[in-house]
């Protein structure tokens, strides 16, 4: 069994979102005098507009992600919210939701060009364009060089056609979501703290830890069953337990928490 801090996940494969295979998907460090003189001259060659501009988005990018680590003092808002772990919404090239990333990661996609922002109207912005957007009160923003930068709520990938393969690992948390949090044998909800969970079929016995011989149960009714099935002990589930088949929209939801409003037309969509 996995511990209780682990999150309703997707199965992502090789293409996953969070990890595209696409270039630029990687912060690459900014050009130092170290480098050959080949290297400098190739660089030189280019428009001085065009090498003005990539230096000073990499300038930006690096304060807010290098100086502003998760944690730290820069990092985190008056509300005490640590900015760089804030949920984005991912969006296929389809505009379907397919995942939920951390701002810090979301951030690195969008400078390095694997997505677009998109922003309350549905608009999608890259890296320049979003930085040149103002700050509003209620969003969420990063420290850097010149200014703040807004978080972005939700991107859109621009390679990723995929749809999720969702695959709901089972942990403790997701059997509490599963029942939501009531016991199974007398339909109390105590608080998470005095819920068990009971192999129907007891382990003593053979029972496995699958998600149809788990079921949440309160202390009071997890000692009455004991090492005993349910008919042995004279007890009734109130519903057959098997694995939840959650659609993507309720896996994103379970896994985010804490929704914001900007992904609900895509969530509904989805």
């Amino acid at each position: 069994m996995n511990s209780e801090s682990d999150d309703v996940g997707y199965t992502h494969g090789r293409d996953s979102p969070l990890f595209p295979r696409g270039r630029g998907s990687r912060l690459r460090p900014p050009a130092t005098a170290s480098r050959s003189q080949g290297t400098a001259s190739s660089t030189a060659a280019k428009p001085a507009a065009f090498c003005h501009k990539s230096a000073f988005r990499r300038l930006v990018l690096a304060s807010a992600l290098v100086t502003a680590s998760p944690g730290s003092q820069s990092s985190r808002q008056s509300n005490g919210r640590d900015v760089l772990s804030v949920p984005v919404l991912l969006l296929n090239r389809f505009f379907s939701p397919v995942s939920v990333t951390s701002a810090r990661r979301a951030l690195v996609l969008l400078y390095g060009g694997s997505a677009h922002a998109v922003d309350d109207s549905g608009e999608t912005h890259d890296f320049g364009g979003w930085l040149r957007l103002p700050v509003r009160d209620a969003d969420d923003r990063l420290p850097i060089v010149g200014g703040q930068l807004r978080v972005p709520r939700v991107l859109h990938l621009q390679r990723y056609d995929r749809a999720p393969r969702m695959s709901v690992r089972l942990t403790r948390r997701n059997l509490m979501l599963r029942d939501e949090h009531q016991c199974q044998y007398c339909g109390r909800t105590p608080s998470v703290r005095d819920l068990n969970l009971d192999h129907v079929l007891p382990r003593s016995r053979g029972g496995l830890d699958s998600w149809e011989n788990l079921v949440v149960s309160c202390r009071t009714c997890n000692l009455k069953k004991g090492r005993r099935t349910p008919d042995e002990a004279g007890m009734r589930l109130m519903r057959l337990p098997q694995q939840p088949r959650w659609s993507t929209t309720a896996h994103i939801l379970l896994a985010a928490r804490e929704p914001f409003d900007e992904w609900q037309p895509f969530l509904k969509a989805g």
